[in-house]
């Protein structure tokens, strides 16, 4: 992004305005997981807004590529930072990535505290880590406040503004991308009405701050005009900072912050399959609960499997682009399901406490439209190949959609 915009001043936009959209988005998440506090996120409320049929497709676009190939991207993209560290060849890495999954996933089939502890600790030393790489490049003052001048023009060399941009705000959704994902285990916390909305809204303020002080102090570190790659730009930030060791310590906090990412995926995503199988869209047994630990055991495990095949294979690379157009439009669905909600509503029913409704939705979907256009004319083959993907969900929605029986599942005590 910074290499591409060539000005400090429009780095900092593209993630204020990419934060300003998640922040809008998780307005709506928190007011919909107050209404539907069950297990499945995005899964529930499309089915509420929209219908079954919309609901499954989802589920069926997470379960087949995007949940196990952002966890598997994850897992062998923590293992090859991990070399970095501790030198170790292409099969120890997969044994690596595959490790790191299946250890997340013994943890949270052994019960949602075990998984929120692991979890709250990673994110506690993640942001830790962060914090520290911050403060060490500004408190010790090796960088130059001069690498931020000029503050608004582009560097010469840079990408022309508009594709730059554009290119920026796709870079920076990217990077925000999964905060609808806490909504998901809503049927398993303490509080859901109150705990999810805080949580995702919170969540979104704080990576939106982290992301513009590393930002910054990257910047500070290291001239623009001396980047040439996001690997070289960190590997350069690390030299100034730590001398030649830099690159290990960089490639170490990575790492942390890998796991913690993956650690919060291995948590959330099976939740979807799990409340797809309490409505009898999917495989019964996937939906039911583990008699020891009260977990949805089966799903995790179905995650935790897939993701592994697809590590152990290495073939995901190139498959997970083809999957973000419709993740992009299935989120956008759910925001604009609110207005179908509320249009059903009884006159007497809650009205929606979601701040600047309707102008917080409304801004949300239009976002997402300009990244919808931006994704669709930068990569149209893998746009299509995704809404293929769902159409053949589509077909394939009423051969299964009787293989589980609904509502045969409690959870916690409630349904």
């Amino acid at each position: 992004m910074a290499k591409s915009l060539g000005s400090p001043f429009w780095v900092l936009v593209a993630w204020l305005v990419m934060g300003g959209m998640a922040l809008c988005g998780a307005l709506c998440y928190g007011d919909l997981a107050a209404r539907y506090p069950e297990a499945g996120g995005g899964y529930v409320y499309l089915r509420e807004a929209w219908g079954p049929r919309f609901a499954f497709l989802y589920g069926w676009k997470c379960l087949l590529v995007m949940d196990p190939g952002i966890t598997a991207a994850l897992a062998t993209g923590l293992a090859a930072y991990a070399a970095a560290v501790v030198p170790m060849g292409s099969t120890a890495q997969k044994i690596l990535g595959i490790a790191s999954v299946l250890i997340l996933a013994a943890a949270n089939i052994r019960g949602l505290r075990l998984g929120d502890g692991v979890l709250k600790t990673l994110t506690i030393l993640k942001l830790g880590a962060l914090a520290t790489l911050v403060l060490l490049g500004f408190v010790r003052g090796v960088g130059d406040w001069g690498h931020f001048l000029p503050f608004f023009e582009q560097r010469a060399g840079s990408t022309p503004f508009v594709p730059a941009f554009a290119g920026a705000l796709m870079a920076a959704f990217f990077s925000f991308g999964g905060w609808w994902e806490a909504a998901k285990i809503g049927g398993e916390v303490r509080d859901p009405a109150r705990t999810v909305p805080r949580a995702l809204v919170l969540g979104v303020v704080i990576v939106t701050l982290v992301y513009v002080l590393v930002s910054l102090s990257f910047i500070y570190l290291v001239p623009i005009e001396a980047v040439t790659s996001g690997e070289t730009f960190a590997a350069q930030a690390g030299s100034v900072l730590f001398g030649p060791a830099g690159g290990k310590v960089l490639a170490g906090i990575v790492v942390l912050s890998v796991l913690g990412s993956l650690a919060a995926l291995v948590m959330v995503l099976p939740r979807v399959y799990y409340a797809m199988a309490r409505d009898g869209a999917f495989f019964s047994a996937v939906g039911q609960l583990d008699p020891l630990f009260g977990t949805p055991a089966r799903a995790i495990a179905l995650q935790a499997v897939v993701a592994s095949i697809l590590i152990a294979s290495g073939t995901f690379d190139q498959i997970i682009g083809y999957f973000v157009f419709v993740t992009v439009a299935f989120t956008g669905l759910t925001v604009a399901g609110i207005f179908v909600l509320a249009r059903r509503q009884s006159p007497g029913a809650a009205r929606y406490h979601i701040p600047g409704y309707p102008v917080t939705p409304l801004v949300f979907l239009s976002l997402t439209a300009v990244i919808l256009t931006l994704l669709m004319a930068s990569r149209p083959r893998e746009a299509l190949v995704g809404v293929l993907v769902v159409a053949v969900g589509a077909a394939v929605y009423p051969l299964v959609r009787n293989s589980g029986r609904p509502g045969v599942v409690e959870e916690g005590g409630r349904r």
